[in-house]
């Protein structure tokens, strides 16, 4: 079995795919989702349409771990992602939190700083 780190490290991974089902099958059935700027989402079906709803722009996606930290069923991960949205490319430091049980996500608590994706989206090129 793999360890909670190895697990968010291979969660962090998959968004590259942009496979929203692939990206869901790591939390756990009733898991959660805090995308800080919005209200928790739970559960497969909501996450699914709610990470689908913000990747559908994308086109491209690479999360660089910066930092990670585990202590039993957490780890802290600290990125880079980078994002290429409509033409544009964002790049948004993030910090996630994220507590496991059994292999699958229970919740993920992801801490970022909107302004900087508005703003990069909003740039002339």
């Amino acid at each position: 079995m793999k360890t909670n780190e190895e697990i968010v490290r291979d969660f962090i991974a998959a968004w590259s795919r942009l496979d929203v089902d692939e990206i869901v099958a790591y939390f756990a059935p009733d898991g959660t989702y805090y995308n800080m700027m919005n209200k928790p989402v739970s559960g497969h079906d909501n996450l699914r349409r709610f990470i689908g709803g913000f990747v559908k722009d994308w086109t491209q996606t690479t999360w660089d771990i910066l930092n990670i930290v585990t202590h039993g069923n957490i780890v802290m991960a600290e990125r880079l992602d980078r994002t290429q949205v409509a033409g544009k490319g964002v790049d948004l430091p993030c910090c996630g939190v994220f507590e496991l049980e059994d292999g699958k996500i229970r919740i993920w608590r992801d801490y970022f700083d909107l302004a900087t994706y508005t703003r990069a989206l909003a740039a002339k090129p």
